[in-house]
């Protein structure tokens, strides 16, 4: 195989000149600089001491000479070589050298000093004691301009003049070499891996890990705003320019800023590559700058040129803030108020992504629009649909609406989607199951507290309203937060302290209880009927159907009390849901396998050619049935879903024939579904009765299985392939079914279920 990289060195001198002349790219001189000051006073140290201060990684960008940058823009040159590994180090060493600010975390600029103590030869971050301090030259960076002769001097007699006489000569001659040292440090050589134009980014991502000795994987959105930096420096700064504003808003003039979230730079390329290619996968920014089909792999100066045609227009429709406020105010319309509900920005900004498909590509009016992305969000946020793999997800999706040829088209495909996703399973039985849990930022929690703000909610025994206790620029009382229903204190005294169980969403309720601070450990039924009491019997009633409390809940056993109210808060979302679609009491439609297919494979929705019949082999296969244990047990794991037998997977139907055959003495659909329920009973580690529906439906003259999968309260288990030990551990992760192990199985049932 041809060698993919050379070993070099260059002098410290080399690299800055190369980056002054654009011959390489460094733009994280115009980017949050996230070392601190400490770590670039720990590097000079390390460089005087003659220390290793790590390798450089170099790609060549395979730029022809004169080739000009997309868009023209300050450098308009394409630099000749990217780099991959040690931008913090160049930036740090560029900054010192040059005394060029950087940008702080606030995306103000500031400029990194470091002093030097010659006598100690220590270095110090300078602040204002260091500054007068007449031991230290407080900027080293006056070492490296000219006439830095002059600050030798200066520095020599001030501190001459401190210690109240002259500096003898030796003194002066030691203290002055010591300072051409960190001078010298100019030709301080640097070992660098050359990687050539021919590797490809997965063969850099790899190389990176490799050499990595602290084992990191390469940050790809910081690679690819670089590489932005190589072919479009234009196209750049106008996101960064973006996401600034979005963190460091003067408030007078338009600005991106918001109250869900700040937007990051890599978020925004995602945006404007979905909307311009419907992609959701950030990698394919590198093909595209690099002017390689994403189809084929093959690479074209003219291609490079229309692929920017298509990703320049596009971009400009993501940052354009128009578009970005209407959007944004489609989230407010779904119930949602401040960055407090918002589980997963990735919904936010591949949601963002088809509300411009939607807008620009179908012409939709703002209001329709605005009502169909406001459910759609609602569903994506409240099962997580961008949370496992949701590059893949998104392009999935994307898939689904290319086939629309106008507006209602489109409404209809994002409709059967969130018809597939919320199923009368999902509401009876996945959602009160992923109640069961305690997280402050659960999906589903933040889907009832959008409910409750659809639905017009008060504090329960208050008058306030609960959006007005949401909106990111109110801070609540503490009186106005979330409270105990049974206060910890009395849980404690029945022996329930673990903090799963005590903070569980099902016991906490927004309350204007002043008193709250003196029910101490008193049960809800000796406190509840007092101060209940004082509030009008119709109003009351409201309150605690919006507030999910059982009837009787105050002499409920805990136990019970959790049950009941997780399935009243499930049926409080539903019907905010439904008051987003502009429905009330009115059962919605249950998706038809007919949706299920125009859907497509995703987070929720399988498709299996059969279950036992080996197409290939053309006999009885048990391995397949493994395939649907596995698959179920993926959804029992996550947020449920609905898997269809008799289907391939590109969604044509081959129906049940070949799977009947292999039945026996009952070769019809009930013989089906008992083999079904067999199956899973006898390989999974809980009964399927309430968490599994079979069904059979008639679809192009074929039936086709659709078997409906709800989320379990409690981690569920499959048999081994062989049938023994040891269980296997399932997971829905996008459109795939992945079995976890050890630490990260450990991680995933503490995220999910506590």
């Amino acid at each position: 195989m041809p060698t993919l990289y050379k070993d070099t060195n260059y002098s410290l001198t080399h690299l800055i000149e190369d980056i002054k002349h654009g011959n390489i790219a460094l733009p994280d001189i115009q980017r949050p600089f996230v070392w601190s000051a400490a770590k670039v006073r720990d590097l000079f140290d390390s460089m005087y001491r003659g220390y290793p201060v790590g390798t450089l990684m170099f790609w060549e960008t395979g730029a022809e000479v004169g080739m000009r940058q997309v868009g023209g823009g300050e450098v308009e040159g394409v630099a000749s070589r990217l780099i991959v590994d040690g931008q913090q180090r160049l930036t740090s060493l560029f900054a010192v050298l040059t005394g060029r600010p950087v940008l702080a975390r606030t995306f103000r600029e500031q400029h990194i000093r470091i002093a030097f103590h010659p006598v100690d030869e220590a270095f110090e971050v300078a602040d204002a004691a260091i500054r007068k301090d007449p031991e230290f030259v407080p900027d080293i960076t006056a070492l490296w301009v000219s006439g830095y002769k002059s600050t030798v001097r200066a520095f020599m007699a001030r501190l001459g003049s401190a210690r109240g006489r002259e500096l003898d000569h030796d003194i002066q001659d030691r203290l002055e070499e010591r300072l051409d040292r960190v001078r010298d440090l100019r030709d301080f050589r640097f070992q660098v891996i050359e990687l050539n134009a021919n590797a490809g980014e997965e063969e850099v991502a790899e190389i990176f890990v490799r050499t990595n000795s602290k084992g990191v994987t390469l940050n790809q959105a910081n690679f690819i705003l670089t590489l932005m930096s190589v072919h479009w420096e234009q196209g750049r700064r106008q996101i960064e320019a973006f996401c600034r504003s979005a963190v460091e808003s003067n408030g007078d003039s338009p600005s991106p800023r918001n109250p869900f979230l700040e937007p990051g730079p890599d978020q925004m390329l995602r945006a404007a590559v979905g909307l311009a290619f419907r992609r959701g996968r950030l990698q394919h920014v590198y093909n595209i700058l690099r002017g390689k089909d994403l189809d084929t792999g093959d690479v074209s100066t003219e291609r490079r040129a229309a692929q920017f045609e298509r990703l320049r227009p596009a971009l400009d429709e993501v940052l354009d803030l128009t578009n970005w406020h209407e959007f944004l105010k489609c989230l407010t319309h779904a119930g949602y108020r401040s960055a407090r509900m918002i589980a997963s920005e990735s919904a936010v900004i591949y949601t963002y992504v088809i509300w411009l498909i939607g807008r620009r590509d179908f012409n939709m009016k703002l209001g329709p629009l605005r009502e169909l992305i406001s459910r759609w969000f609602f569903m994506a946020h409240t099962t997580g649909r961008y949370t496992s793999s949701p590059e893949s997800q998104l392009e999935s999706d994307l898939r689904v609406v290319a086939p629309a040829k106008d507006a209602e088209g489109f409404r209809d495909a994002l409709d059967r989607i969130i018809r597939s996703n919320f199923t009368s399973d999902y509401w009876d039985i996945s959602l009160p199951n992923r109640l069961d849990t305690s997280g402050a930022k659960s999906p589903v929690l933040l889907a009832y507290w959008a409910a409750l703000n659809l639905l017009d909610a008060e504090v329960l025994l208050g008058d306030i309203r609960i959006r007005d206790l949401l909106d990111s620029t109110v801070t609540p009382l503490r009186s106005l937060e979330r409270h105990h229903l049974f206060p910890k204190a009395w849980l404690a005294g029945q022996g329930i302290t673990a903090r799963h169980q005590v903070n569980a969403i099902a016991n906490m309720v927004f309350v204007d209880w002043p008193e709250n601070a003196a029910i101490g450990a008193r049960s809800p039924q000796d406190y509840w009927p007092s101060m209940a009491g004082a509030m009008p019997a119709g109003r009351l009633e409201r309150q605690r159907y919006l507030h999910a409390l059982p009837v009787g809940w105050e002499q409920q056993d805990y136990g019970t009390f959790l049950d009941k109210r997780r399935k009243l808060i499930a049926k409080v979302i539903r019907d905010g849901f439904d008051q987003l679609q502009g429905i009330a009491d009115v059962p919605a439609r249950p998706a038809t396998v007919a949706d299920l297919l125009a859907a497509g494979e995703s987070q929720t929705v399988e498709f299996k050619s059969t279950a036992r019949w080996n197409l290939h082999t053309r006999a009885p296969d048990r391995k397949l049935e493994h395939v649907i244990v596995k698959t179920v047990c993926g959804f029992l794991n996550a947020e449920g879903g609905t898997l269809l037998i008799g289907v391939t997977d590109d969604g044509d139907v081959l129906g049940l024939g070949d799977d009947l055959q292999t039945l026996g003495k009952k070769p019809n659909l009930d013989g089906y579904e008992l083999f079904l329920r067999q199956n899973l009973d006898n390989n999974l580690s809980i009964p399927t009765a309430g968490v599994v529906k079979v069904r059979f439906e008639r679809t192009d003259a074929l039936d086709v299985c659709a078997v409906a999968v709800a989320a379990s309260a409690k981690p569920v288990f499959a048999k081994a392939a062989s049938g023994g030990e040891p269980a296997e551990f399932w997971v829905r992760v996008g459109n795939a079914t992945k079995q976890l192990h050890g630490d990260d199985m450990m991680e995933y049932r503490a995220n999910h279920w506590d």
